[in-house]
């Protein structure tokens, strides 16, 4: 007679092969996150070191700006926002 429900290794009991599929999955994915959050701290550093320089790019081209003699206007009025455009003129 064959008994068909009897388990011998490990690997034949009902949920330990799923369970080890997860837990593969899950070491897997805490290092891909690590991994993200790295390269994302990277990209974070490169971006506010862009940003500072070009606010000292800024703040030295304003330093070099003058009155125009003719209509009396600042020559460097106009405000960037930083994708190139202008959002408007300063009072």
């Amino acid at each position: 007679m064959t008994d068909l429900a009897v388990s011998h290794g490990i690997l034949d009991q009902p949920g330990t092969v799923a369970f080890l599929v997860i837990f593969g999955m899950g070491v897997i994915l805490f290092f891909v996150f690590r991994s993200m959050a790295k390269h994302l701290r990277k990209i974070q550093m490169a971006a506010r070191a862009e940003a500072e320089a070009a606010a000292k790019a800024q703040g030295a081209s304003r330093d070099g700006d003058h009155l125009d003699a003719a209509t009396g206007s600042d020559a460097g009025s106009a405000v960037r926002d930083g994708r190139g455009g202008n959002r408007g003129l300063l009072p």
